[in-house]
């Protein structure tokens, strides 16, 4: 199967994360760990920092898990599985363990973009053959939907609650694939759960690659959205053609743009559907739409222009 990728041979593969785990109804992250679990036919060995995926899947004595996985601390997912890594090359180095199991971190942007920075910017920096999958959903969702430093300008969350002070977060959000390829890794990428073909392949292709491989992939939250709980591909799949999530790959410093949509939706169509974003459509906030919609356009034009 580590060719093409057709919906008859992934419906007859294992889900290797089990129903009844406590994710939320619609919750986008399930859906990327089920994708990338099943987009492999490696042994995978995973592991989460704390977050929404690791509480809702490891709960007492019982977990969700149908692989070796690993909790760790919130700041060390990344320094955890290199160690894991480590140890395996040195258990094949001796004839202790076989070469093809595959070493991936599962973290939400709290744990990547923030918190967990340090410790997965010194394991790209070290070259552990490693992939580190984000599931971006945009805030700390796990303790109450606080705003991370992937929050969006303009997102009314618990630490940034649009009002009278301030409209939402006052910042933008920082373009995290392009820091990871700054690292110089073989391979950085975003994907989008709309676009499972896309999504699949990559992790695909990360897999082959020896080395440090860093995944972006968006992750609907409805909770701290604001959204429907049934709406999660269709979100992702405006974000695409707005967009505002465009799907591209950086392998060896070269930019691809794996997505140009035929026809480049307006901004506020992945705004409007989403609570957090409802006051932006006021008078006196609306100038905060067009500012969005300036960066969004400008981000494009220069990942277009960097292919």
């Amino acid at each position: 199967m580590r060719g093409s990728i057709k919906l008859k041979d992934i419906s007859e593969k294992e889900i290797l994360l089990a129903s009844g785990h406590r994710m939320c109804s619609g919750c986008g992250a399930a859906i990327v760990v089920k994708m990338v679990l099943l987009a492999s036919d490696y042994p995978i060995v995973a592991c989460s920092p704390t977050g929404c995926l690791e509480v809702t899947t490891c709960i007492s004595d019982y977990t969700s898990w149908k692989i070796p996985w690993i909790h760790s601390a919130f700041e060390n997912a990344a320094a955890t599985i290199a160690g894991v890594e480590t140890m395996h090359r040195v258990l094949v180095k001796k004839g202790k363990a076989r070469e093809d199991i595959k070493f991936i971190v599962f973290a939400g942007d709290g744990g990547t973009y923030d918190i967990g920075f340090q410790s997965l910017s010194g394991a790209m920096e070290r070259g552990h053959d490693i992939l580190y999958i984000c599931y971006d959903n945009e805030a700390y969702m796990n303790t109450g939907t606080q705003r991370s430093s992937a929050s969006p300008l303009g997102a009314d969350t618990s630490t940034s609650p649009a009002g009278d002070v301030i409209p939402g977060k006052t910042q933008h959000r920082k373009n995290m694939t392009r820091i990871m390829a700054e690292h110089n890794i073989p391979y950085a990428a975003q994907a989008s759960p709309s676009h499972y073909n896309d999504l699949m392949k990559k992790i695909r292709k990360a897999l082959e690659i020896k080395g440090p491989k860093f995944i972006n992939i968006l992750s609907p939250c409805n909770r701290g959205w604001r959204s429907n709980s049934n709406d999660a591909i269709e979100l992702s799949k405006i974000a695409v053609d707005s967009c505002y999530w465009p799907l591209y790959e950086i392998e060896n410093g070269k930019t691809t743009v794996n997505h140009i949509p035929k026809e480049k939706k307006p901004l506020r169509d992945f705004l409007k559907p989403q609570g957090r974003f409802s006051h932006l459509f006021k008078e006196n906030n609306i100038h905060l739409i067009d500012q969005l919609q300036k960066k969004i356009d400008e981000d494009w034009n220069r990942l277009l222009q960097s292919c």
